[in-house]
Formats: C-alpha cells, sequence, structure tokens
C-alpha cells in the first residue's frame, strides 16, 4: 500500500479542483437564502472527515431505494452502505457535525455495469442516496433539508479522534442510531493522499429526489480491502430501520481519515419527481417529510447533549472538544 500512494501521490497533486468555475466566480458575492446569510461560496475550512464503505446485499438496497430511476452501485456483486461524518468547523452557519448513512448507487433509467461508474463518474451519474442524515444544530436542518432537500433532523452526536482510532455516535432520543469506528493507518505519514473528490447526494423530500454535488479537497489516510479495519453498529433509532434490512457485511471495503478538509457546497441543485407505475404505489413511496417539517424552523446553533457511548462496548472516550457545543 505505501509502495502503491508513493506512486500515487504526484499523479493525484496534479487533478485539477473539482470545484466549478462558476463557484469561483461567486466568491465574495452574498446570499440570503430561506433568511439564512451566505457568503459564496457555501463552503467550510479545516473541517475532519471520516469515511468508512460496507458491502451489502444489492437486492435489499434496491429494495430501500425510492421511485425507478436509482440503481444500487456494485461492486464485486455487493452494494455499499457509506458512512461519512464530517465535523465542521468553520462554516457561514456555525460548527455542526454531519452523520451521513447512504447506499452508493447510479441515477438512470437502466443498471450501470460494475466497476465503470467509478471511472466514469458523470457519465453512470454515480453517487449516494442518503437514508438518514442526523447533524448538530437547528440551523443546518433548516438549511439542509429547505434549501437542498437533505433528510436533516437535529441528534445527538459526537466526533472523537484518538492516536489509534476515529469515531462519531448518533443518539436520538435516549436510542442509539450507529456507532462508526475507523482504524488510523500506522506510522509516521501514514498514507497521505492528496485527494480531490466531488460527489452527488441523492436525497426525499416532498415526494421529489433531490440531487446535490459536494466538493472535497484534502490530505488523507485512506486503507482498502485487507488494510481497511473499522467497526460499525447499527442501533434502534427509527432513522436507521431501513439500513437493518440489508445485511451490512461487518468488513469495510475502504476507510479514509481526512484531518482537514475544504469543502464546497454548490448552490445549484436539481429535483425531479418520484414515480410509480400506480396512483396508489406513488403515493406509498418513501418520499421523505413534507415541507410542514421545516417552515417552523429557526437558526438555534445550540448543539444537544452528547450521545451515551456507554451504550457501545469498548467505544473509545470522548474529549472535552468532542462533545456538543463546546468545539
Amino acid at each position: 500500500m505505501k509502495n502503491l500512494t508513493e506512486l500515487a501521490a504526484p499523479l493525484l497533486k496534479l487533478l485539477p479542483s473539482p470545484v466549478p468555475r462558476r463557484q469561483e466566480r461567486l466568491r465574495g458575492q452574498h446570499a440570503f437564502a430561506d433568511g439564512i446569510k451566505y457568503v459564496m461560496p457555501v463552503n467550510s475550512d479545516d473541517s475532519p472527515v471520516l469515511m468508512a464503505a460496507f458491502p451489502i446485499n444489492k437486492r435489499a438496497a434496491a429494495a430501500a431505494l425510492p421511485g425507478s430511476e436509482m440503481r444500487p452501485f456494485t461492486l464485486g456483486g455487493k452494494g455499499l452502505l457509506v458512512v461519512t461524518v464530517v465535523n465542521y468547523k468553520s462554516t457561514d452557519i456555525g460548527k455542526y457535525i454531519e452523520y451521513s448513512l447512504a447506499i452508493a448507487i447510479t441515477h438512470g433509467s437502466r443498471p450501470a455495469p460494475p466497476i465503470l461508474p467509478l471511472l466514469f463518474q458523470k457519465t453512470f451519474k454515480l453517487g449516494q442516496f442518503v437514508v438518514d442524515l442526523p447533524v448538530s444544530t437547528e440551523v443546518s436542518v433548516k438549511g439542509g433539508k429547505g434549501i437542498w432537500g437533505m433528510p436533516k433532523h437535529q441528534a445527538n452526536l459526537d466526533f472523537v479522534v484518538t492516536d489509534t482510532t476515529v469515531s462519531a455516535q448518533y443518539d436520538k432520543d435516549g436510542q442509539l442510531g450507529c456507532y462508526i469506528e475507523i482504524e488510523r493507518p500506522a506510522g509516521p505519514g501514514a498514507t497521505q493522499l492528496p485527494l480531490k473528490l466531488a460527489a452527488s447526494n441523492y436525497c426525499v423530500f416532498r415526494n421529489m429526489l433531490w440531487k446535490s454535488d459536494i466538493y472535497f479537497e484534502a490530505t488523507g489516510d485512506i486503507a482498502l480491502g485487507a488494510q481497511a479495519k473499522a467497526r460499525l453498529i447499527l442501533g434502534d433509532a427509527p432513522g436507521v430501520e431501513p439500513l437493518r434490512d440489508l445485511q451490512v457485511e461487518s468488513k469495510p471495503v475502504f476507510t479514509a481519515w481526512l484531518p482537514q478538509a475544504h469543502g464546497v457546497l454548490d448552490d445549484h441543485y436539481e429535483a425531479w419527481f418520484l414515480t410509480a407505475p400506480t396512483q396508489l404505489e406513488a403515493v406509498a413511496l418513501r418520499g421523505g417529510d413534507m415541507m410542514d417539517s421545516v417552515v417552523d424552523l429557526g437558526q438555534g446553533q445550540e448543539w444537544l447533549a452528547p450521545p451515551d457511548r456507554s451504550r457501545v462496548s469498548g467505544a473509545a472516550a470522548p474529549s472535552a472538544d468532542s462533545r456538543g457545543g463546546a468545539q
């Protein structure tokens, strides 16, 4: 892995930034979207990120996707559950944690061939369908759901970094939602790959499918295959219930630790109606929350109490700066 990293790093540095030129042209402009003040682009700086992907049953994944235009992305005959937790430390709406639980997908009328979507992301419209997206603050719910259609809701979250692991826990109303822990690669410098990433998020809101794009630049530690070590525990909180039927495997496909990521969320987004063959089936689609779930939201930046790590055996003890509101 080390030799491969040493070969790849100089080439990755040559890749252009994934951020669209329009976002650079807008730099310094001001926006007042849904009553929230933004200075363009909608960005974040110095934000730690942990990621892990786990194999899942592809048929179960297909059954969890609403509508008729998303297909599970497959790798080795399996779908992928992608867990991404971002500890946003500097944004226009303050500090907050975002805890994404998503199924890797392609968007289109036909299934995509294996592997190729990784190489031709735009052609095959590779992305992820976000099943659950708890966040720390009310204003993040208001903006993320009300503007971009993301399934955000406020929950008890933390983000804990030790010398050997990175972990994050999500509780909701006294129940465990999810616990994710990845092992950090050992040795000085570890992998330290320069990364420039673009990702498309597909979400349901108001019985429509919403697509938004985010761009990250960072230097990170990546582990693949047998080198990747992680622990995922799904709890009983309602938001993770759809994931419990996916037959999530215990060994991850990859893990990533980005100590200081710089991100841009594109203000451009797309939306489509969710469709089904009959009216009854259309009404029965899992189309997300309705508009009334956001109309009364304020712009509070206060965090809920941190999650209860005693729910998880062997969970790393939280430090003072990993607890809600203290960061």
